[in-house]
C-alpha cells in the first residue's frame, strides 16, 4: 500500500476557541471545527447552522440577468418556441429539467435538447442548431454549457435564433455574442459567489424571471434538482451552494418527485435520509450512465414526469445502463492499470497519459478518476472518435490540470474544464509530443512528496469528547462536500476490542476503545483489509484517522468510525 502523509491542521488561538465555545455552549473541539470553516462568532454560527433562502444573493446582481429575463418573458408572451439546451451529465440534465418545468409552468412553448455524447459530443453544435431551426425554435437557453460556443452561437444568429447562455464553466478569451451571457466567472461580472453549479445558475435565472412577474418563490420547488446537480458536480458546499443543497435535500427526503423517488428505490435505498455523499456515490452514477452509454434525454424524462409508473420504468433503464457501464468501466480500468504497470516508468513520469482507440468514450472519465485514486498522480485517458484522440483529464489536489492543458494549447484541438477535471481533443500524431510536454510541466511544478497521498486532519480528539451532544451538533455541519468536508479526527493509542475482520471487498471491521474508557465505537475501514494480518489485539495500540458517521441498527442511530488510515504501534500495550 502507498504510504499516506498525515497533516494535522494548526489550532486557532486559544482565546478565540474559548470565546466561541462559551458563546455557543459547545465543546472546544466543535469550536475549533467552526473556526476552521471561517465561523468566529455567534451570528456567523447561526447562519451556518440555520442557512436560509432569504440569505441568497439577488439574481439581478449577475451581469446579463436583466436582458435574459426580458427576452424569456418576451418569448413566453409572444408564444415563441424555446429550447432548453443541456449537457448529458447530472448537472446538465438537472439544469435542463429545472428550466423546462419552470417555463412549462409559466405556459411557455418549450422543448429540451440534450446532445448525444457518442455522436455529437459536448456542448452546442451547428448540427443541433440546424435541427432546432427546423423545429421552429426562436430562443435557445443553454444550461451547463455554451460559454465557449462562439462559432455555434453565430450560426444560431444566422438562423435568427437568439441564445441565452446560462453556464458556470471557465470562459475562454472570447465570449459568445449571445443575447445574454450568464456566468459568474465571466470577466467583469461582480456577482458575489463564483462557484454555482450549472443548475445553480439556471435556478438564478428562474428566480429572476419569477421576481419580474411577481412569483419570486415559484422556482423554489425545483431546489431538489439543484441539490442533485450541485452535489454531483462537486461544487464547494459553501455560501449559496450550502443553502441550495440543504434546502433541496429536504425536498428530496420529505417529498421527492416521482423520478427521484424511483431512482432512490432502484438504488435499493429508502427515501428520507439521503445525504450529499450518497448522491455523489450512489445516485449520480445512475444518472450519468444513460448519458455515457447513449441518450441522456432519458434522465430528463425521468425528472420531468409526474407518472410514478413511467418513473419506475425509466429508473429501471438507468439501473440497467449503470450495470453495463460498470462492466465496461471495470474492463477498461483493468486494461489501463496493466498498461501503466507494464509500459510506464512511474519513477520518471509524474503523470499518466494513456490512449487506446477501442476504449468507450463514455467511461474514460471515470477510469481516469480511478487511476488518480490508485496511483495518486494526474491522469489522462484518451480514445479515438472520428480519427481524433478525445478524452478526460483528472488531477490531484494542488495541481491545476486546466492550466497544464492551457500550456499545451498549441498541440490541442480543443480543451475545457477546471482545476480538477477537464476534457480535451488532440490529433493522434501529436500524442507523443503532448505526453512529453505534459510530463515536463508536471516535473517542473511537482516533487516526489506531492504524489504521496495526504490526509488532512482537523483535530486530535479523545474518545471521551464524543458525547451525544457532540454528535448531535456535528450532524448539523452537513451537508458535507468540498469547502465543508466531513471533519477528520485523529485519536491516538486506541486499542481493539476484538480482532479485526475482513468483510466485502477487502474492508476491515472492528471496535475501538481508548485509555480504559468505557466508550466503545464500531469502526469500518474501506480497502484497509491489508492491516488485518498485522494488528495483534492483545499487544498493539494504534493511532487512527477517521470521520464519524451515523448508522441505523434496529431503528436506532449509532455512531460509527469510518477509518481513513491507521498506524500500528507495536509491542507497547501493557
Amino acid at each position: 500500500m502507498k504510504p499516506k502523509r498525515w497533516k494535522l491542521k494548526d489550532l486557532p488561538d486559544e482565546k478565540s476557541i474559548l470565546a466561541l465555545a462559551d458563546s455557543l455552549n459547545i465543546s472546544n473541539a466543535l469550536a475549533v471545527l467552526l473556526i476552521q470553516r471561517g465561523i468566529t462568532n455567534f451570528f456567523e454560527a447561526k447562519t451556518y447552522f440555520r442557512p436560509s433562502l432569504e440569505s441568497l444573493h439577488d439574481p439581478f446582481m449577475m451581469d446579463g440577468m436583466q436582458q435574459a429575463t426580458q427576452r424569456v418573458i418576451e418569448a413566453i408572451t409572444g408564444n415563441q418556441k424555446i429550447c432548453v439546451y443541456g449537457d448529458y451529465d447530472v448537472d446538465g440534465t438537472c439544469s435542463a429539467s429545472l428550466m423546462y418545468l419552470f417555463l412549462k409552468e409559466l405556459g411557455a412553448d418549450v422543448m429540451t435538447y440534450i446532445p448525444n455524447r457518442l455522436t455529437e459530443g459536448y456542448g452546442i453544435s451547428n448540427q443541433s442548431i440546424d435541427y432546432l431551426n427546423e423545429q421552429g425554435v426562436n430562443l435557445i437557453i443553454s444550461v451547463d454549457c455554451g460559454i465557449t460556443a462562439v462559432d455555434e452561437i453565430e450560426h444560431a444568429k444566422s438562423h435568427k435564433i437568439d441564445t441565452i447562455v446560462c453556464d458556470h464553466h471557465q470562459p475562454k478569451e472570447q465570449l459568445p455574442e449571445a443575447y445574454a451571457v450568464l456566468d459568474p466567472l465571466k470577466p467583469g461580472d461582480t456577482y458575489p459567489f463564483k462557484s454555482l453549479s450549472g443548475a445553480g445558475v439556471a435556478f438564478k435565472l428562474a428566480t429572476a424571471i419569477g421576481d419580474r412577474i411577481g412569483k419570486k418563490e415559484m422556482a423554489y420547488k425545483y431546489l431538489d434538482l439543484v441539490a442533485l446537480a450541485s452535489a454531483a458536480d462537486i461544487v464547494p458546499l459553501v455560501d449559496e451552494n450550502r443553502i441550495l443543497v440543504r434546502e433541496g435535500l429536504e425536498i428530496i427526503n420529505k417529498n421527492p418527485r416521482p423520478g427521484i423517488e424511483a431512482l432512490i428505490r432502484s438504488a435499493r435505498m429508502e427515501p428520507g435520509n439521503l445525504s450529499a455523499g450518497q448522491i455523489v456515490f450512489t445516485i449520480a452514477p445512475r444518472i450519468n450512465a444513460v448519458g455515457r452509454l447513449g441518450d441522456a434525454h432519458r434522465a430528463v424524462e425521468l425528472f420531468t414526469t409526474n407518472d410514478p409508473g413511467k418513473a419506475g420504468q425509466l429508473a429501471r433503464i438507468l439501473e440497467e445502463e449503470n450495470s453495463k457501464r460498470r462492466e465496461i468501466d471495470e474492463a477498461t480500468f483493468s486494461h489501463a492499470v496493466s498498461i501503466v504497470e507494464k509500459q510506464i516508468d512511474l519513477n520518471a513520469d509524474m503523470g499518466i497519459v494513456l490512449h487506446d482507440p477501442e476504449w468507450h468514450p463514455g467511461v474514460i472519465g471515470i477510469v481516469a478518476s480511478r487511476l488518480v485514486e490508485k496511483f495518486y498522480r494526474p491522469a489522462i485517458m484518451l480514445t479515438t472518435v472520428d480519427g481524433i484522440a478525445k478524452g478526460s483529464a483528472r488531477s490531484i489536489p494542488g495541481f491545476n490540470i486546466y492550466e497544464a492543458l492551457q500550456s499545451c494549447e498549441d498541440l490541442l484541438l480543443q480543451f475545457g474544464g477546471h482545476e480538477a477535471a477537464a476534457g480535451l481533443a488532440i490529433e493522434i500524431d501529436k500524442l507523443d509530443e503532448f505526453k512529453k510536454r505534459f510530463n515536463d510541466i508536471l516535473c517542473k511544478s511537482m516533487n516526489e512528496e506531492d504524489i504521496l497521498p495526504e490526509i488532512t486532519i482537523d483535530f486530535k480528539l479523545s474518545f471521551s469528547e464524543i458525547s451525544p451532544k457532540f454528535l448531535r451538533i456535528l450532524r448539523q455541519f452537513a451537508p458535507f462536500g468540498p469547502g465543508n468536508m466531513r471533519p477528520v479526527f485523529l485519536s491516538e493509542n486506541v486499542s481493539l476490542v476484538y480482532p479485526p475482520k475482513i468483510v466485502g471487498m477487502n474492508h476491515i471491521v472492528t471496535s475501538f476503545k481508548q485509555n480504559g474508557n468505557d466508550k466503545v465505537f464500531d469502526a469500518i475501514g474501506f480497502n484497509l483489509g491489508y492491516y488485518a494480518d498485522y494488528i495483534d489485539k492483545d499487544r498493539d495500540l494504534v493511532d487512527i484517522v477517521y470521520t464519524i458517521e451515523t448508522i441505523n441498527k434496529d431503528g436506532k442511530e449509532f455512531p460509527q468510525l469510518r477509518i481513513k488510515d491507521l498506524k500500528i504501534k507495536n509491542n507497547i500495550k501493557e
